[in-house]
C-alpha cells in the first residue's frame, strides 16, 4: 500500500504538466459516461427536489453534460452507458453513441464495459471517463483538464468536496482500471493516477448529489435544460 507521502507526490505532479501539451489539436478524446436508470438517480436531492423530479433534473445534468464535452474542441466523442431508454433518446439526439449497460453490475463496471466499446472503434485514442452530473460544465474547462491529462499514463479530477473524482483519464494503451463511488479520490491515488491539481476548472468538478451541490452548480451557471427543468419546476433558483 502506497503511504500517504506517496499518494502527495501523486497529486502534486500534475502542476508541473507542460503548457506545451494545452489545446494540441491531434489529441482528441473519447468520453464514457455512465448513467444509471433515471427512477434510481439523485436520491439524495430528496431535500430540493421530488420523486417526479429528481429523475427528470438527472436527464437534464446529463443533456447539459453531454452536450457541453460534445462542444469541447479536445473531445472527439462521447459514449453513454445506459439502459434508460429515456436518456438514451435525448443523448442520442445529442450526438452521443448509446452503449447498453449489459453488465449491469454497477459504476464501475460500466465504464470498463464502455471502455471496451469505445477502443473497437478507436483503439489509439485517448479515453476518460466523465461523470454525468456536472450541469455547469464548460467545454473550454473540459479542454484545459484533459490537456493535462493527456502528459499522464492515467490522470484523474477530483471532485469540489476533494472526495471522490468527476474526471479519470487513460492514455492509448493504457486501461482506465476506474474506482468511482464514495472517497474515489485516494483510491485513485493508491492505484497509480495522477491527480490533476488545476485552478479555474470548477465546472469540471462540480458534481451534483446535494442541495448544496446544486446551489453550487447554479452559482457557476447551469446549462440550458437545467434550468429550464428547475425554472419550470420550482420558480426561483437554489
Amino acid at each position: 500500500m502506497r503511504t500517504d507521502g506517496e499518494l502527495a507526490t501523486n497529486a502534486i505532479r500534475a502542476t508541473d504538466a507542460t503548457a506545451a501539451a494545452w489545446g494540441d489539436a491531434a489529441v482528441r478524446w473519447s468520453l464514457i459516461v455512465p448513467l444509471k436508470p433515471l427512477a434510481l438517480a439523485k436520491s439524495r436531492l430528496s431535500g430540493a427536489a421530488d420523486e417526479l423530479l429528481r429523475p427528470r433534473l438527472a436527464l437534464a445534468f446529463a443533456l447539459d453534460t453531454v452536450a457541453a464535452a460534445l462542444a469541447s474542441p479536445a473531445v472527439a466523442d462521447v459514449a453513454v452507458v445506459t439502459d434508460d431508454p429515456a436518456a438514451a433518446a435525448g443523448l442520442a439526439a445529442l450526438g452521443a453513441r448509446i452503449v447498453p449497460d449489459s453488465p449491469g453490475a454497477g459504476l464501475n463496471a460500466a465504464l470498463v464495459h464502455g471502455a471496451r466499446a469505445v477502443r473497437s472503434l478507436r483503439p489509439g485514442a485517448p479515453l476518460a471517463a466523465l461523470n454525468a452530473d456536472l450541469p455547469a460544465l464548460r467545454p473550454g474547462e473540459l479542454a484545459r483538464v484533459l490537456a493535462h491529462a493527456s502528459v499522464f499514463p492515467r490522470a484523474f479530477l477530483t471532485d469540489a468536496a476533494g472526495i471522490g473524482t468527476t474526471l479519470l483519464a487513460a492514455a492509448p494503451g493504457k486501461e482506465l482500471r476506474p474506482a468511482f463511488g464514495g472517497p474515489s479520490r485516494r483510491r485513485h491515488l493508491a492505484s497509480g493516477a495522477v491527480e490533476i491539481v488545476l485552478d479555474g476548472v470548477d465546472s469540471v468538478r462540480q458534481d451534483v448529489d446535494t442541495e448544496a451541490d446544486l446551489a453550487a452548480a447554479f452559482a457557476l451557471g447551469v446549462g440550458p435544460r437545467t434550468a429550464e427543468r428547475w425554472a419550470a419546476a420550482a420558480p426561483g433558483l437554489p
